[in-house]
């Protein structure tokens, strides 16, 4: 799948309960961590042979597993791709992404425990720490991270 804007595709934060009227079987559904440490930001770069956003800088997390709860999901995601472990980051949510195929839910997360590590290379073939003024200078995968990231560490 192409990146967002070159499909077209204008993301919004919008409710989840929004998309009660499509069909939720269409619809997948991703969590996604916003880590942050001292002013930085880490983002993996998504390997160039994945079919959904290749070759651009993502933030950490992926599919929600049947019967996982949003919370689980982003817990195991951010264990098989950095090796760390959080707590469950509970429904408040920093921000929704919704385009007609996905519905992205990204919390904030300021503290866990191991040293985040590329545990993952299929997932991703690097990973950084980016401060805010970074950003204007790397393809991310959404159009809406910039400003959702520069927000955070204003």
């Amino acid at each position: 799948m192409p990146r967002a804007e070159e499909a077209g595709r204008q993301l919004s934060s919008v409710r989840y309960s929004a998309m009660a009227e499509r069909d939720s079987s269409q619809i997948h559904k991703i969590v996604a961590g916003l880590l942050v440490q001292d002013n930085r930001v880490l983002l993996g770069h998504r390997s160039a042979s994945k079919e959904w956003f290749p070759a651009v800088w993502d933030l950490p997390g992926g599919h929600i597993e049947d019967g996982e709860t949003p919370g689980e999901a982003l817990q195991r995601e951010l264990r098989e791709e950095l090796g760390i472990d959080v707590a469950d980051p509970g429904e408040a949510c920093l921000a929704r992404l919704v385009t007609d195929s996905y519905v992205l839910t990204v919390w904030l997360i300021s503290e866990w425990t191991g040293t985040p590590n590329n545990a993952s290379p299929i997932e991703h073939d690097e990973i950084a720490w980016f401060e805010k003024w970074q950003l204007t200078s790397i393809d991310l995968a959404d159009q809406n991270y910039e400003a959702m990231i520069a927000d955070v560490l204003a």
